[in-house]
């Protein structure tokens, strides 16, 4: 009996842990498109398994990829999908070529997604995109939407760190030796850290999109500060 019982236990045990391993979030590269799409181009990682973790994060990507592609105030998004979004993107640009039949301006979105670091504790994922609405350049942007591994919900950036400020004694002097040739960066005195800040598999990731911090001839600025100098203000384990 004692032996019966025994085997039970590690069944029970067995059928727990393949249980864990199928819930695993794991991620597979997805192309979103409409009919009569000629000018949007979405390339993304979704999530997939556990099923609570999944749908956070997939909603989060689509709502940063929404607000990439809609025109005008932010405030004023109505798309309820990526493919509504999409569509109205080239209606926007049908309605612009019906007022101006004769610009050769032809519009276009590029926007595409990696998951640029994935552990037990947290998930960064990196979303760039590209717009062009017939101004004097496009627009690039680049984002990093931190993620719960357990739970799935966004983590903000003050979250990362269990003392931020400490940290950013850490990062000016990398942000300084990855600005030095920015002679446009003369007037920034106060140091802040980035918007965008996620993990990646060589340490944390700061990037200062363009016009964040300086003209848009500085382009973006991006460095890296290494796990080893990092690790005593991280909340999450990069393992």
């Amino acid at each position: 009996m004692r032996l019966h019982k025994h085997l039970i236990s590690i069944c029970c045990f067995l059928v727990l842990f393949n249980c864990e391993e199928e819930q695993k979030t794991v991620f597979s590269d997805i192309n979103i498109t409409t009919d009569n799409n000629t000018i949007v181009e979405v390339n993304i990682p979704q999530a997939s398994g556990d099923k609570t973790v999944s749908i956070q994060i997939n909603s989060e990507l689509q709502k940063t990829i929404i607000t990439a592609l809609h025109i005008g105030n932010p405030d004023e998004i109505t798309s309820s999908s990526l493919e509504e979004s999409i569509a109205s993107f080239n209606d926007e640009y049908n309605a612009f070529k019906s007022d101006f039949p004769e610009t050769a301006q032809i519009w276009e979105a590029q926007i595409d997604g990696e998951v640029m670091h994935q552990s037990s504790e947290i998930i960064s994922i990196a979303i760039t995109s590209y717009t062009n609405t017939g101004g004097a350049h496009g627009i690039l942007n680049i984002s990093f939407l931190n993620f719960n591994s357990k739970t799935g919900q966004r983590i903000q950036n003050n979250q990362i760190f269990n003392d931020i400020e400490a940290f950013k004694t850490v990062v000016e002097p990398y942000f300084k030796a990855a600005t030095q040739d920015k002679s446009l960066l003369s007037d920034y005195t106060e140091f802040e850290l980035p918007e965008n800040i996620g993990y990646s598999e060589d340490g944390i990731v700061l990037l200062y999109n363009t016009y964040e911090i300086a003209p848009y001839s500085s382009g973006i600025i991006e460095f890296v500060i290494p796990f080893e100098d990092a690790e005593p203000y991280l909340v999450f384990n990069s393992l």
